[in-house]
């Protein structure tokens, strides 16, 4: 029988392992068994407080004293740690939050090439030279590190979003502090444990475990000067205020209620998978699910019949066999919403085609599993096309024209990600420039890279991760004017 002990975790702050001071502690339960597998420390203000003044210190300290050259190195010994433990990371995220391994294993194994990445940008922070109007001054600008960086995770890609903060922050030469989900906080734990293996100085990377209250007291530390959150809207309306408060920049990447759009000329096979890719893969819980499936209407009953007939043979079950395709929901309070929004969608008059339902297998009663479920009669006005779900349900939209496709997908409060499936060049383009949404996929869905910008308009988010753009967001510039005569001058003019 497997083991009942729970493996048992500290918080890490200025490479020290240590509990919180009120000594509480939280259970995260594996969804595929519904039973709890480990703990870790209920951060307070205090803690949080604790750990910002560790990567304060480090801001100061052996940190900002390194070259960028040295900077990058260690952040490449971090990317060598990350693919050798690729596999013991891949397990232990996907126990936490029941992604399906074959996702979770590559995301670690295609890791350190956005740590590399950083890595070499570290030392290609160029500020610039300016011809100063006043003819007795030489004018430059440098790029400095914006501070101290709050990093508040999700729990549905915690080190691979992870990664899209933490890379170029340290490349910027700032300091961090995470706070996983509390849903999901070992595979960050373990990842200390690499970033202490690597040499960094104290205090440059801190972990505080906890829920919402943690979270809410690290974007409001007034030590943190800038905060990055991934998660929903609302989170992110609250992380924005309380960053307000004190003047701290913000990174949101939130929710999306994405558009899948199938025209009439599509390759019905590519798009299909595109579509099962784009809202099953990961049970629906990603960001940029495309969640709302628009179809050519002469197109509409022979890819919704395809796609019946493949979710049919979907392989759900343990996440951690290569075999499984959908692994659980990653909590029981977000199954109970999944289920919840199915109940919404036939009260409002949407056909339930398939799914729909707990499965009733007997080795998945345990889990927190939901079958893929797909929806017809959807009008975009109903609550299943305008609020993200973040599970494995699929809205089906019909449209007669490219300009009423581009209206539907436009029709919303988000703007993450949307994709067009088309064999026309021009049309692509064109619809491509049309619909307001950060990443647009032409006959793909649900592609992202390290060195290409990121991130959503409208209540999608604010800001870019990933790329140069990326990089950006933890630098800011300082104007540095040389006197170069040494002449007096009237103290009450200006220039």
């Amino acid at each position: 029988m497997p083991s009942t002990e729970l493996r048992h975790c500290q918080m890490y702050i200025g490479n020290t392992w240590m509990e919180a001071e009120t000594g509480e502690r939280f259970e995260t339960v594996n969804p595929f068994t519904g039973r709890p597998w480990a703990s870790a420390p209920l951060a307070g203000p205090a803690d949080v407080r604790k750990a910002v003044q560790a990567a304060e210190r480090a801001l100061e300290g052996p940190w900002a004293k390194m070259s960028a050259t040295q900077r990058g190195d260690l952040i490449r010994r971090l990317a060598d740690l990350i693919g050798e433990h690729a596999e013991e990371l891949a397990t232990i995220e996907t126990t936490d939050n029941g992604k399906v391994i074959r996702e979770t294993r590559g995301q670690l194994q295609g890791m350190p090439a956005t740590y590399d990445y950083f890595a070499g940008a570290a030392d290609k922070i160029h500020g610039a030279t300016i011809p100063s109007p006043h003819t007795n001054f030489f004018t430059y600008t440098r790029r400095e590190p914006i501070g101290v960086v709050a990093a508040i995770l999700p729990w549905n890609s915690p080190l691979y979003l992870l990664a899209s903060k933490l890379a170029p922050a340290l490349a910027a030469g700032c300091t961090f502090v995470a706070k996983p989900a509390e849903q999901t906080p070992m595979s960050t734990l373990r990842f200390a444990e690499l970033v202490a293996e690597a040499g960094f100085p104290d205090g440059v990377f801190n972990v505080v475990t906890g829920g919402g209250e943690t979270g809410a007291a690290l974007a409001a530390d007034p030590g943190v000067a800038k905060v990055t959150f991934t998660g929903s809207t609302a989170t992110g309306t609250a992380v924005m205020k309380s960053a307000a408060d004190h003047i701290a920049d913000v990174t949101l990447e939130l929710g999306g209620k994405s558009p899948n759009i199938v025209c009439a000329d599509a390759d019905l096979d590519a798009a299909m998978n595109g579509v099962l890719a784009g809202i099953f893969a990961a049970t629906g819980q990603t960001c940029i699910a495309g969640s709302r499936l628009l179809v050519a209407r002469e197109l509409h009953d022979e890819l919704v019949d395809r796609l019946v007939r493949r979710i049919q043979s979907i392989k759900l079950g343990d996440p951690l066999l290569m075999e499984t395709e959908v692994g659980p929901i990653a909590f029981a309070e977000q199954l109970d919403k999944v289920c919840s929004y199915v109940d919404i969608a036939r009260t409002e008059g949407a056909s339930l085609v398939c799914g729909g339902k707990r499965p009733n297998s007997a080795n998945l009663r345990d889990g927190y599993f939901f079958e893929p479920t797909i929806l017809t009669e959807v009008h975009n006005d109903m609550r299943v096309a305008r609020e993200e779900i973040f599970g494995p349900v699929l809205s089906v939209i019909p449209f007669d024209t490219e300009d009423e496709a581009v209206r539907i997908a436009n029709d919303t409060s988000y703007g993450l990600a949307a994709a067009v499936w088309t064999r026309d060049i021009q049309r692509a383009h064109r619809m491509a420039h049309q619909i307001h949404a950060g990443s647009i996929w032409i006959n793909s869905y649900r592609v992202l890279a390290y060195n290409v910008p990121y991130g959503g308009f409208r209540q999608s988010g604010i800001g870019r991760e990933n790329g140069i753009e990326g990089l950006d967001a933890y630098l800011q510039t300082k104007s540095v004017w040389v006197e170069l005569t040494g002449a007096s001058r009237d103290p009450f003019k200006l220039g």
